[in-house]
Order: C-alpha cells, then structure tokens, then sequence
C-alpha cells in the first residue's frame, strides 16, 4: 500500500514539479489553492491510513515545488549572467535576515540557553527562511496582465470556496464528527501538538463562553483553523475591492468570504481587514474606502455581541468537564464577554506580547531557534515565548533578528507603497500586507504556510519591477474586468 501511495504522490509531484520548472509562476497558482487545502487533505490522508514517513514526504510538497522554482530561476540568472532583478536595500535586509537564522541553527543551544533538539531546529529554520525564499521568486517572477487577471480569480474563487464549505460545516456537521474523523490523531500523533479543547481538537475550534454552557461553533473548513482562514479572507476581499470590477460573480463570492470571516469570529482579522481598507482608500484615492473601513470596525464590534446569540452550538464532553474544572482554579478569572479587555483570550495574547517583550529585554542575543511558538509546542521544548512573529523571532534569533524582521517587513511595505501609484494590484496587495504586518503582534502569521507562501510572493513580485520591466514605463494594472 505504502509503495502505491508514494508512487501516485511521485507521479503528481513530478507533473507539478514540471510545470513549475517550465514556468515557475505555475507555483503561485499551485500554493493559493494547495495551500488552502493542505491541512484537510492531510489530516483525511492519515485518517485513511497514510502515516509515519510516507504522510511526511506528501506534506513536503509545498518545499519541493518552492524549490524547484527558485532552481529554475537561479538557472536562468547564472546563464543570463545577471540576476532578475536589481538589488535594493529591502533584498539585503531580507538575505541579512535568513544570513542571521542559518548562523542560529549551526550555533549549539548550550551556548544560547535553549533547550531544542535538532528537530525543532530544523523546523524552527524551515518557519523562518520559507517567506525569504517566496519572497525572492515573487521577485524573480515576472506576472503579465494575464497572470494577474486569473490568479485575481483564483485567489477570490478559493476564498470563496473555502468560506462556503466552512459555513455549511458548523451548521450541518456535528462537532462530534471533527472529534474522530481524524483530525486529532493527525495533529497529536504527526505533528505533535498537544491541544486541550473538546475532544482534544485544537482550542481555537470553538469559542468557549465560560461554565459548562455549549460552545460556539466557529468556522474552521479546510485550513482546520480559523485564524488561518480568516487570513485568506481579508487578502482575498482587499486585493478583490482593489482590482476587480463588481460584478453579480464578484459580489457573491466577496459576500461568501465576508461571511465566511465573520463566521471565524477572529477580531483581529477584522480589525486587520478595516486598516487594509484605510490604507487602500489612501492609496486608491477612494473616500469611500474609509468608510467601509469605519463600517468594518463597527461590524467587529456589534458582531462581537451578536455572534454568541447566533452562532451554532456544540456541547462539551465528560472529559472536556473534567478539564475545564481543573484549569479552572489554576487560570485567572475574567469575563467571556468578546468585548471585554479581561476575556480569557485577548488577555492571554496580550500577557504573551509582554512576556516575549521581556524575555527579549533580558536575554537579547536570543535562545536560539525552535525554543518559541508553534515549533515548540510540537516538539515538547519548554517555550520561551509564543503567539506575535515579531518577539518569536526576537526570541530565537535576539534583538538583532526581530529588527532585521520588522526592519524586512516595513521596507517591503514601503516598496509596495510607492509601486501602489495607478497600479491596482499593488494597491490591493500593499493593503493585504500592512493588514498580516498588524496581525503578526499577536499571531505568528508565518506559522500559517498559506500566509509565509503566497503574501509573500505577491509581495516581492509587485513591490518593485524587474529588470526587462524597467526599460519599459511604467507598467499600470488596471482594474480587472469580468471576462
């Protein structure tokens, strides 16, 4: 059965590998699609039966293909003589960063006080390095009109086919079929993530409103998260208010994918959403941006309150009682209200950005990497901070990597910005970029392939232009039409 699976993989593998090696923008389009579908095909893989190595060489598909683009396009350079690009500064920050956490993975833990094994080393370098080589092929592609119309539709028909299968999920499926469909075992026993909510489902599945009273169902679909479908939703409804016309298709699959983020109940990506929309509407010069964005901020607020009357429900298990009783008397107590400051989740993110703060104050050279966040977590090394991107790597890499980080992503943003003048799609995705900037505070954006993929990609293929594109004029994309 095992040599049956592998070879299947190989074949698909090989055929995508190919397509990329003769186009590596074939990529991008493989990464927005695959990406949104990668948990649940791997979580229903190991349920069928695909486990240990085998689940382990398919889960590695994302990395080969991203590779194998970056070989082609290094072929072609080393034969052109001349790289695809000119160098600016945002690509020496962006080297200087990945240059930083290589030298942490040869540097021994004893000598930084972190407690990895080489494993969560590994995977700490592979959380880090990923964006710096999406990054670097978005910079080295070169995406014609075409490419953007479709993948344009691309990006907003997986948002909206992520969104609705997510809606139809939490009011159709019962929360018991999640519990042993396979997703626990795929999570605990593959990835090693330990996670205490119901029926040992990641905590985040549900939102817990306190006591023994049901939960709330919260909109998880294929990404099994709702953080993480909530990111591709504000990418897609920026880069779609940006670049398409509004259109009957246009407007259903945007409304899909509102509903689908609201559905996640993740406050902040709302809030991200609403500063997306301001800068859009700065950049687009469209007054009425601003106001959907002060409308966005008032639905996350209103939307806070009405949620837990209208969301579905699910009832806890015996075993899950047992276990909110007991961390009961250990936690703080607070309200459940999604409006207060004291509700349970938005003070433990806030009580983690102090802490990585603080750890970052007094111990800046850093731990070392896979001593924070999700690498730790799944490899049972004591964490030394977690949640927000910017004091994860200022833990792992020291004072120096959250700098080069934040230093990275400032200029990148500044590179889209000024490559935003009379050009849509940079407007759409500069928009996209400053809202995930504001999301990594409090949430390790990056953890999130979709998000380490193909923001990043976007990202280094619109901020500046490429060489042959900088003998030309200025290339302007126009809004994208329907057909």
């Amino acid at each position: 059965m095992t040599v049956v699976e592998l070879g299947l993989y190989a074949l698909l593998l090989v055929v995508a590998a190919g397509a990329v090696w003769r186009r590596p923008v074939v990529a991008l389009y493989l990464f927005v699609v695959g990406l949104a579908l990668h948990n649940a095909v791997m979580a229903a893989l190991y349920a069928a039966g695909v486990r240990g190595s085998t689940l382990t060489a398919v889960t590695a598909w994302k990395e080969i293909l991203l590779a194998v683009a970056l070989v082609r396009v290094a072929r072609d350079a080393a034969r052109a003589r001349k790289l695809p690009f000119r160098p600016r500064a945002v690509d020496w920050l962006a080297v200087a960063f990945a240059a930083l956490a290589v030298v942490y993975a040869l540097v021994p833990q004893s000598a930084l006080g972190g407690h990895a094994g080489r494993h969560a080393v590994a995977l700490g370098l592979r959380h880090d390095v990923v964006p710096v080589g999406a990054y670097f092929l978005g910079r080295s592609l070169r995406l014609g009109l075409d490419d953007l119309r479709r993948l344009a539709w691309t990006l907003l028909g997986t948002a909206g086919f992520v969104a609705a299968l997510g809606l139809v999920d939490v009011y159709a499926v019962p929360i018991g079929w999640w519990r042993t469909n396979g997703v626990v075992d795929y999570f605990n026993k593959h990835l090693g993530y330990h996670y205490h909510g119901t029926g040992n489902l990641p905590e985040n599945f549900i939102y817990n409103v306190g006591g023994d009273k049901p939960f709330l169902r919260r909109l998880v679909s294929t990404f099994l998260s709702p953080l993480a479908s909530g990111y591709l939703f504000v990418v897609a409804l920026l880069v779609t208010a940006a670049v398409l016309r509004w259109r009957l298709l246009v407007v259903g699959l945007a409304v899909v994918s509102a509903a689908g983020l609201l559905w996640t109940f993740s406050r902040s990506s709302l809030v991200a959403l609403a500063l997306g929309l301001a800068l859009l509407g700065l950049l687009r010069r469209r007054p009425a941006l601003f106001t959907v964005a002060a409308l966005t901020v008032a639905v996350a607020i209103g939307w806070a309150h009405l949620f837990p009357k209208i969301a579905p429900t699910g009832n806890w298990t015996k075993q899950d009682l047992v276990y909110q009783h007991r961390i009961a008397h250990k936690q703080r107590s607070g309200s459940f209200s999604a409006t207060s400051s004291s509700e349970p989740s938005l003070h433990e993110h806030w009580q983690s950005l102090k802490g990585g703060l603080r750890t970052m104050v007094h111990h800046p050279q850093g731990y070392g990497l896979g001593n924070v966040g999700q690498t730790a977590s799944r490899t049972g090394t004591p964490i030394k901070a977690g949640e927000s991107n910017y004091t994860e790597l200022g833990v792992e890499l020291g004072v120096l990597g959250a700098v080069l980080w934040t230093a990275w992503g400032l200029a990148l943003l500044a590179g889209l910005v000024r490559a935003a003048r009379g050009n849509a799609w940079t407007a759409g995705m500069a928009a996209a970029f400053a809202a995930v900037l504001a999301l990594a505070i409090q949430t390790d954006v990056i953890g999130d392939p979709w998000v380490a993929y193909c923001v990043w990609i976007f990202a280094g293929a619109l901020a500046f232009r490429t060489r042959p594109q900088e003998r030309l004029a200025p290339v302007v994309v126009p809004s994208v039409p329907l057909s």
